[in-house]
């Protein structure tokens, strides 16, 4: 599959699709925040099964971490950047927080290209994800505390046509939902998240997420 282009014309494809979303706010749970952060591949995402990226042609990536195994919640998962959302803080602004204090990146009020549904989460959170333009080559800086390791996917593997993964949950109509990248795959929240932007900013839909379940091991 060819390489999605990191340019000006897939940012203001995203911001003309989040502003034409009619996103759901709130609901129950504690307040948390995530950067969505779409930048460029580099050099690869140093992800089994998927190829190291050229480094010669500007391909768009999110930014994903891998939590670090020491960490109370959801020790080891994929991730997003994020936490909870400070007192007086909008949920844009602990993104942006939260973003700078696990990986280093610091970026403007004005990278925000919107945000998607809020997330419902079984450990008590409800998670608004902020959609933010990461520019070309971040400079990033792990905090061991919260972060083992930073990655670039590419775009184009949350396309993929074996994504989602679907299997039958505790509740029905609430199937549980994970995104495959290389050989492995990344659980709800979090893939519920990729999935709905991978829905409204590269395709143009209107998808809800909250439905989908999370694997056990994730609602903890």
């Amino acid at each position: 599959m060819a390489g999605m282009i990191f340019d000006d014309d897939l940012r203001l494809s995203i911001v003309a699709r989040l502003a034409a979303f009619p996103r759901q706010d709130g609901g129950p749970g504690l307040g948390a925040a995530v950067a969505v952060v779409v930048t460029d591949e580099g050099t690869g995402a140093d992800v089994p099964g998927l190829p190291p990226g050229t480094g010669h042609e500007p391909r768009a990536a999110l930014l994903l971490t891998r939590r670090a195994a020491h960490l109370r919640r959801h020790a080891g998962q994929w991730a997003l950047p994020g936490g909870r959302i400070d007192p007086g803080e909008s949920p844009e602004e602990a993104a942006l927080r939260e973003l700078f204090e696990e990986v280093g990146l610091c970026v403007p009020d004005s990278a925000i290209l919107g945000r998607l549904d809020a997330y419902p989460t079984r450990s008590g959170f409800t998670m608004t994800p902020v959609v933010v333009w990461g520019g070309a080559q971040p400079a990033l800086q792990i905090n061991p505390h919260e972060v083992a390791s930073v990655h670039r996917i590419p775009l184009t593997e949350f396309l993929r046509g074996d994504a989602p993964l679907l299997e039958d949950g505790p509740e029905a109509g609430r199937p549980v939902l994970r995104m495959p990248i290389g050989e492995t795959w990344i659980a709800a929240p979090t893939a519920a998240i990729l999935l709905q932007f991978r829905e409204v900013c590269l395709r143009g839909a209107q998808t809800r997420v909250a439905h989908y379940d999370q694997p056990d091991f994730a609602w903890r």
